[in-house]
């Protein structure tokens, strides 16, 4: 089993990175898109480029989890999606209060990285206790 600090030090990590991908790709969309609703479309690529890195390294390196067939690991994405839901609008509320408040790109990314951070707290706990359960054989 896994120390609790190198557990929180892997699940950062991971949450770096996740957050990594998603705050590059937002800064990718603005640069070559700035056209109507270009925040709004760069948060939500955004997402979608960071859920998927998190899930594989999640489930490998903060769970050790298996799934036990790609329908059972399609099952899983699906409910560490919606598990996600709601802490998606956690931070995209934190980043566009961030971008209302302050109205640059640069405090809106500071409200991503916020957001991200409350976001995958309340995202580890959902995911340990209904995505990533372990069955007692």
């Amino acid at each position: 089993m896994k120390s609790l600090a190198r557990l929180a030090a892997v699940y950062a990590l991971i949450s770096v990175i996740g957050s990594a991908a998603n705050l590059l790709t937002q800064a990718a969309v603005v640069a070559a898109y700035s056209g109507a609703y270009a925040i709004e479309l760069s948060v939500l690529l955004g997402t979608i480029m960071g859920y998927p890195i998190k899930y594989v390294l999640e489930k490998k390196h903060v769970f050790d989890f298996q799934a036990q067939s790609l329908s059972h690991d399609s099952r899983l994405f699906a409910l560490y999606g919606a598990m996600g839901v709601l802490t998606t609008l956690v931070f995209w509320g934190v980043e566009w209060a961030f971008q209302v408040a302050f109205g640059t790109d640069t405090m809106r990314y500071v409200g991503g990285a916020i957001g991200l951070t409350i976001g995958s707290v309340i995202k580890y706990n959902l995911d340990k206790r209904f995505v990533f359960k372990q069955v007692s054989p």
